[in-house]
């Protein structure tokens, strides 16, 4: 591999431009499994299949383009290492790379550039925008549900000490229409007259719900009420246009959907509302207002950030219509065959928008987190499928499934045959 080739050619993929040792490597291999249709998409991927892994809300890995992208940026920061971080290399500066990176974000999420940091994960992204949130006072309160993400649940209870405010909660309706998901934020923020601040997910991670997002900002801003977006699940897996959703502030992953190296994330913040956000951690290295200014990577893996153009590029290569038509159908295939299993109960609903990858179930008499755990370890153990149980919901337990695109549809079938046979676990 031609790592120490440092021009840039363009790949017809929309303009995106790639490193020319990425186009080099664009031909995929011969596909190993099922039909033309999925080997498009399974071509590009090099995984261990000794176990059938449907637990890819984790996070993704990545396509063989961008891991020999990702490998050609190490060799070069091993390399040329702290003259180029420092930007006082001649022919290429971390400073202007990582302005290409923040651009492509940007573009991918339908924002401005100086609306875009990057940040190490979602999660990290999520805290920052929680934790800096400004505007609270003593006795106002902050909203989330039951199906939000655990991490920043424990951070919006972090501010009841650190703001003084109270916490407020409620539960998602189940089966989650999306006339029941509006009437129960309508509700819930109509009964909570002192809510600032809410949490709101746009694919939760233990149902997998898309929810509809755009509606439901428009409902907090009616109530003046702030809403810090978590879009982890949703970008790369779906289209999402933040300026469209109306978003003012948004946390997200690109090593989830995307397929960038993993420890990869950013934030978003409109730029009217900068100001509602206090300097990250008493932050002074970036301008007070640049929103740089609101996160704190330290120092952070150079080369695994530097890498998503190249999946950007990727990503835009399959396109994020085919991407979500593939992951939907997968999912699609399983849960029809699973519906008609009595004893299972699928926990997202069949309308279309609501759903993505992710689907979670239970089977009759299922309850518990350790009953959900003993599903989780029999299809590994039983079966060589990885699944995982969640935790938190409020209606119960359940066991989450998410293929990816490298997975199979004969992988998918394996899982329906598994189901059938463990359906009465705990009838």
């Amino acid at each position: 591999m031609a790592g120490n080739r440092r021009d840039f050619l363009k790949l017809a993929v929309g303009g995106v431009v790639l490193p020319a040792a990425m186009t080099n490597v664009m031909e995929p291999q011969a596909p190993a499994f099922g039909s033309a249709h999925e080997a498009e998409f399974i071509q590009w991927y090099d995984v261990d299949r000794s176990l059938t892994n449907l637990e890819n809300a984790y996070w993704n890995v990545m396509a063989r383009p961008v891991m020999d992208e990702y490998w050609r940026q190490t060799q070069y920061l091993n390399r040329v290492n702290v003259p180029f971080v420092r930007s006082v290399t001649t022919d290429r500066t971390l400073a202007a790379d990582l302005d290409r990176v923040r651009t492509d974000v940007a573009v991918l999420v339908g924002v401005q550039k100086d609306e875009i940091a990057l940040t190490r994960c979602g999660t990290e992204s999520l805290q920052d925008l929680i934790i800096g949130y400004r505007l609270l006072k003593p006795g106002d309160e902050v909203v989330f549900c039951d199906i939000d993400y655990d991490a920043m649940v424990n951070t919006m209870l972090y501010l009841e000490d650190r703001r003084g405010v109270k916490v407020s909660t409620f539960e998602m309706p189940e089966p989650a229409t999306t006339t029941a998901i509006l009437d129960a934020y309508e509700t819930k923020l109509k009964n909570t007259p002192r809510a600032r601040l809410m949490l709101v997910t746009h694919l939760c991670h233990k149902t997998g719900l898309v929810n509809p997002v755009r509606e439901i900002i428009a409902i907090a801003r009616r109530h003046g009420v702030a809403v810090i977006l978590d879009t982890a699940q949703a970008v790369g897996q779906m289209p999402v246009n933040l300026m469209e959703i109306d978003a003012d502030f948004a946390g997200f992953s690109l090593h989830k959907w995307i397929g960038a190296p993993l420890g990869v994330g950013a934030i978003y913040v409109r730029k009217e509302r900068l100001g509602d956000l206090e300097l990250c951690m008493g932050n002074r290295e970036d301008a007070p207002d640049d929103v740089r200014s609101r996160v704190y990577p330290g120092t952070y893996n150079f080369a695994a950030t530097l890498t998503v153009p190249a999946a950007i590029a990727f990503h835009n290569r399959l396109t994020v219509e085919k991407k979500q038509a593939r992951l939907t159908g997968l999912r699609d295939r399983w849960v029809h065959q699973a519906m008609e299993i009595d004893s299972i109960q699928i926990l997202t609903p069949e309308e279309k928008g609501r759903y993505g990858a992710t689907t979670s179930f239970r089977v009759k008499g299922m309850k518990s987190f350790e009953q959900a755990k003993q599903m989780q370890e029999t299809l590994l153990k039983k079966y060589g499928i990885v699944t995982v149980a969640r935790k938190g919901i409020a209606k119960g337990a359940a066991v989450r499934v998410t293929p990816a695109l490298y997975n199979t549809e004969g992988e998918i079938d394996k899982l329906v045959a598994a189901l059938k046979a463990e359906s009465g676990m705990f009838a």
